[in-house]
């Protein structure tokens, strides 16, 4: 078999498919068969590899119209590394990585996250958890050896163990019928986890209402609500009559949670709560989570990091080191990550340190259900802290890198343009794009997307329709400064 040399480093210049806040994105257009190859080679001979032979290797992926393509190409490089796929189809991304971690085996997942469907992305997973931003160094500088003819195969049979493991991972730990007298809209749309999630539920005792399934894909940003969704789920609940309504982002590592009037839950609120459930000590979080999370004084400690999984592990990893303490993390985005065993009831619930949509669904159920209380009353009987966000699309990250460092330089032009109202900046914290605290207790935060060419904005002040307005308004300001549609 003839081959040729290919660097990862000048494979990403030329197609434009890098490593996001978690894992590979880019357009579908470049990311040809030959190009999935090579980075996935790169990940089995520099990460895999290094460390002892290529064994198993857990491969699935989500709903996307080009995801399957891309998984046989994956496949492809998978086998002719010497290793062995065991494929697990389309299921959610914590899904295959708990079988996988289960497995001490190494995970890939072909999938795009919440970014449009004309694009996609691949997830790499170690035998021990999510590749660090080492590893993903270490991709980058790596030389493949790649066919001239590469030899794509089918994709084997559907192995279905890999999603049992996962629902019997809910079901033993918060019991079957404990949901029971409850009833569960679920948002299905493109959801890779709608058939899974209603598995869980109707086995938890719950009543499932099924809507908006369709089998073209829609890209949900858990942390830009669309606005059609905003509206759907007041209607909803008007309609069916439900205690909450769940839906994930397209593979299901981040949870849309709505309460039984169809409004929906931010995702750093949903990670305070499932925290509590758990009775955690220790919680890891992005800067841009809701500073109630130090506010509301449940726990211990609160660190804070850069915005993406890689780094909240990183700080989880760190903390997990005090054994006395449990530690999770969780993203404003609703994705939680538990990185520490945890025992109730008598019952064992296994450590899963990656982005989770299902444990917060059910952990927030839980705690409602305990307290006696519905969605909305659990979450109006926390301290007033709101946070909103949104995004400026086709927004580079040249123009972004751009408009902060003009803020850095001027507080006081930064403070006209972003909240002429909350009074002058007292704190600058840089450690994730820009973000500034007023002298009302008024927060703007501006970063640019690790995963797509936008400017997001996070929000954060004392109403939720003030944070909103906070949020819109600021980005409404930066269009019209800059003169963008």
């Amino acid at each position: 078999m003839t081959t040729r040399t290919i660097n990862v480093n000048q494979l990403m210049a030329s197609t434009g498919i890098n490593f996001g806040t978690s894992g590979l994105r880019g357009l579908v257009e470049s990311m040809s068969d030959e190009v999935c190859y090579v980075y996935v080679t790169a990940f089995l001979q520099e990460i895999i590899a290094k460390t002892g032979s290529i064994g198993d290797v857990i491969l699935g992926h989500d709903l996307r119209p080009s995801s399957p393509r891309i998984a046989k190409a994956c496949a492809a490089a998978i086998v002719d590394a010497g290793g062995h796929v065991i494929y697990a189809g389309a299921l959610p991304t914590p899904t295959l990585a708990f079988y996988a971690f289960s497995k001490n085996a190494p995970a890939i997942v072909v999938t795009g996250s919440h970014i449009p469907f004309d694009r996609n992305g691949i997830k790499f997973y170690r035998e021990d958890g999510e590749i660090s931003k080492a590893d993903e160094y270490a991709i980058q500088c790596a030389d493949v050896e790649v066919p001239f003819e590469l030899s794509i195969r089918d994709l084997p049979a559907v192995d279905k163990r890999v999603a049992e493991v996962y629902i019997r991972r809910y079901v033993d730990f918060f019991k079957e019928d404990c949901f029971k007298g409850l009833r569960i809209a679920s948002y299905e749309h493109s959801s890779v986890a709608r058939d899974l999630l209603f598995t869980i539920l109707s086995l938890l005792g719950a009543e499932v209402v099924k809507l908006g399934r369709t089998e073209s894909f829609v890209p949900i940003d858990t942390e830009a609500v669309r606005p059609e969704d905003i509206v759907n789920g007041k209607k909803w609940a008007r309609q069916y009559v439900f205690d909450a309504i769940f839906s994930t982002d397209g593979d299901a590592d981040r949870p849309l949670i709505g309460d039984e009037t169809g409004e929906w839950l931010r995702g750093d609120i949903v990670g305070i709560l499932c925290a509590k459930f758990l009775g955690i000590d220790t919680i890891v979080t992005p800067v841009s989570s809701n500073t109630l999370a130090e506010k509301i004084g449940w726990f211990g400690n609160v660190v804070r990091t850069k915005i993406g999984s890689p780094y909240v592990i990183a700080e989880m990893e760190k903390a997990k080191a005090d054994f006395s303490t449990t530690v999770a993390g969780f993203e404003a985005n609703g994705g939680f990550l538990l990185g520490s065993n945890i025992k109730r009831d008598g019952a064992l619930l296994k450590a899963l340190p990656t982005r989770d949509a299902i444990l917060p669904m059910l952990a927030l159920l839980s705690l409602a259900r305990d307290r006696k209380l519905k969605l909305s009353q659990l979450v109006a009987s926390l301290p007033k802290r709101y946070t909103a966000s949104n995004r400026i699309q086709d927004f580079s990250k040249q123009q972004s890198a751009a408009l902060i460092n003009h803020l850095l330089q001027d507080s006081q032009f930064a403070a006209r343009l972003l909240a002429p109202d909350a009074g002058a900046i007292v704190c600058i914290d840089n450690t994730d794009g820009y973000r500034v605290t007023f002298s009302n207790d008024d927060i703007v935060h501006l970063r640019p997307s690790g995963n797509a060419p936008e400017l997001r904005c996070y929000a954060e002040s004392v109403g939720q329709a003030a944070a909103q307005t906070l949020c819109d308004n600021c980005l409404a300001a930066i269009i019209n400064k800059l003169h963008l549609k």
